[in-house]
């Protein structure tokens, strides 16, 4: 058959090919035409696996495909293993100050990948999968939606509230006396070590505020006549090395606090579909001379039991100090955790969660794949903001101030920015009909390290898509070596009725002591108004709306005050005393404020 057909017909190379691409042709046009309208969707930023970076500063990333329904979880028979926990002071006793080492079993210096900034230096990065560095495939695709839709629970549920990072307050108030009242107060405790004495609460310990859906709520270990009432619970880790669960109208206790036995310097995180589980991680691994792992630690909230640990004594890290200070983030519809370190990985985390409500059972089995990366100009490592997150981008800057903002989808740098210097203060995303924007700013460190002399604290505001500058404000500060001055707190990012502005706190101006409040036009980065503070302000300042539709402020100092102000102005309105200084950030839910303080205990303060 075989030879009595090509004896009939003899083959025509070019005729086929002729013909196979016609036919192409007729079915890419029948594609196009059925489905194509979803290939350019202005919702949605590019989210294909295998694009390439870009250091073209001038295009707008390729948009791409977004996921119509949540894919679902594929379990994992086991979670991944974390390295053999070591009980050795001489490999847990490590400092902040430990440089960074390059070198080693898993240094991979041969398969590093490399982005080249706009000025021609450059950033080489490694994903690693299993310990092994892997050319990476997302397994799905994340697209953060508005911040608006970050959480099904009604409350705070991470640091500034969502995936902009732009809101520390939910629900509705009257404010007719625009006064302060302290309504409770629940005593805690502080912890020694040799690096010094953690009281109470610290630096971006925000408390979450959780108004739980009433069936989740009746699963949970809370008080029997907790369970009854529509509870909004406090969830506070703090420096004493507890998670306290207190009522919030009431500050009375809804169940025993989880015991961790390490300062927690950052914010907790509670998963924002509704689960009950809880991400928290630790600041420091000394207890009165008893040291362990560094640890990121999630917790099922149904018993509070431990569900996984991940190590920051990272086999792949560079860095060996491990802290965990930045408030993670979990992307709903992939089930994927997202996690920054001070070791300098960025861990995006299959969670494979598997959640009964029928049965009120949870677990998950989680599959780590990390990002790392080392700049040619700064090999200082170590993230201890709060990334923001615009659909697949994430934004977040470094202990050496290299600000990066990461495609999630590919794990590859799209723009990489110096900013001069150690940055903590947490970057805010704004989006606009304009475009949509990031604002950062840095502290005085290292730079006045060097020089032993005053520097500028640098606040900026870039277009997130493509990493232009739109403006540049600077502020001098004098130098202290173990207080940082500068920008610590994350900025209020104006809304409504205070759209134009947006209001950062900046420490030591004038001495090592005072600092100063200021609002700067959205658009040019002009002042708006400037008032001097006699005691500086590391916290987050918090916006509240009234039902009214006026919006207030509230910002925290070292003397341990907590101010009510007007933000078009800066002025005071009123001030509560909550007896010693003040550096966590408020949350409010409703009429109520909470915050901690180093006089060891933790408020709830009604706004009236």
């Amino acid at each position: 058959m075989y030879r009595s057909y090509r004896s009939k017909r003899r083959f025509n190379p070019r005729k086929f090919m002729i013909f196979l691409l016609t036919v192409l042709t007729i079915i890419a046009v029948i594609v196009l035409i059925t489905n194509g309208k979803n290939l350019y969707n202005k919702d949605n930023i590019n989210t294909q696996g295998n694009a390439a970076p870009t250091n073209d500063l001038s295009q707008s990333p390729t948009p791409g495909l977004k996921p119509e329904t949540p894919p679902s979880p594929t379990p994992w028979p086991t979670p991944e293993p974390m390295p053999e926990e070591s009980t050795d002071p001489e490999v847990l006793k490590v400092s902040w100050e430990d440089p960074a080492v390059f070198t080693g079993e898993y240094a991979f210096d041969e398969l590093k990948k490399t982005f080249r900034k706009k000025d021609g230096t450059t950033v080489d990065y490694w994903v690693f999968e299993q310990g092994k560095p892997v050319d990476y495939i997302p397994k799905d695709e994340i697209i953060f939606g508005h911040s608006s839709e970050y959480s099904d629970l009604k409350g705070v549920t991470t640091f500034r509230g969502n995936n902009y990072r732009d809101s520390a307050s939910y629900g509705s108030r009257t404010v007719a006396e625009k006064k302060l009242e302290i309504v409770w107060s629940y005593d805690i405790g502080a912890i020694s070590t040799s690096e010094g004495y953690w009281p109470g609460t610290g630096w971006t310990g925000q408390p979450l505020l959780v108004n739980w859906p009433e069936d989740i709520r009746k699963m949970m270990n809370i008080k029997p006549e907790m369970k009854e009432k529509d509870l909004v619970e406090v969830i506070y880790p703090t420096l004493d090395g507890n998670i306290y669960f207190l009522d919030l109208l009431t500050g009375k206790p809804t169940r025993d606090k989880i015991t961790v036995g390490f300062p927690i310097k950052g914010t907790g995180m509670v998963d924002p579909r509704g689960y009950p589980i809880l991400y928290t991680g630790m600041g420091i691994n000394e207890n009165n001379g008893k040291l362990t792992e560094y640890k990121y630690k999630i917790f099922n909230l149904i018993d509070q039991t431990p569900l996984y640990d991940i190590f920051g004594r990272d086999p792949v890290a560079f860095r060996k100090w491990g802290a965990f200070d930045s408030s993670g983030i979990v992307d709903r519809k992939t089930d994927t955790l997202i996690e920054a370190a001070e070791n300098g990985l960025v861990y995006r985390v299959k969670l494979n969660t598997r959640f009964d409500r029928e049965a009120g059972t949870i677990s998950i089995s989680p599959q780590l794949t990390k990002y790392r990366y080392k700049d040619s100009t700064n090999i200082e490592l170590g993230i201890e903001n709060s990334p923001a997150y615009y659909k697949n981008y994430m934004y977040f800057c470094d202990n050496g101030g290299i600000f990066q903002c990461l495609d999630l989808n590919t794990l590859k740098p799209v723009w990489v920015y110096d900013v001069g210097d150690d940055t903590d203060s947490s970057p805010v995303i704004e989006e606009t009909d304009e475009g949509v924007f990031v604002y950062t700013a840095n502290q005085v460190d290292k730079r006045s390290q060097a020089n032993k002399s005053r520097e500028n604290c640098n606040i900026r505001k870039f277009n997130a898509l493509t990493g232009e500058l739109i403006w540049q404000k600077d502020y001098s500060c004098v130098y202290n070596y173990y207080i940082n001055g500068g920008a610590l707190g994350t900025p209020l990012l104006g809304k409504d009725d205070i759209s134009d502005i947006i209001i950062f706190n900046i420490c030591f101006t004038g001495s090592n002591q005072d600092g100063i409040l200021v609002a700067l036009d959205k658009k040019t980065g002009e002042e708006v108004w400037k008032r001097q503070l006699d005691a500086y302000s590391w916290c987050s300042p918090v916006a509240v709306r009234s039902s009214e539709g006026k919006t207030y402020g509230l910002f925290t100092d070292f003397y341990g005050i907590l101010h009510l102000f007007d933000p078009k102005t800066g002025k005071d309105l009123h001030t509560v005393s909550l007896g010693a200084n003040v550096e966590s950030s408020p949350a409010v839910y409703d009429d109520m404020i909470v915050v901690g303080s180093y006089a060891k205990k933790i408020f709830g303060i009604k706004i009236k």
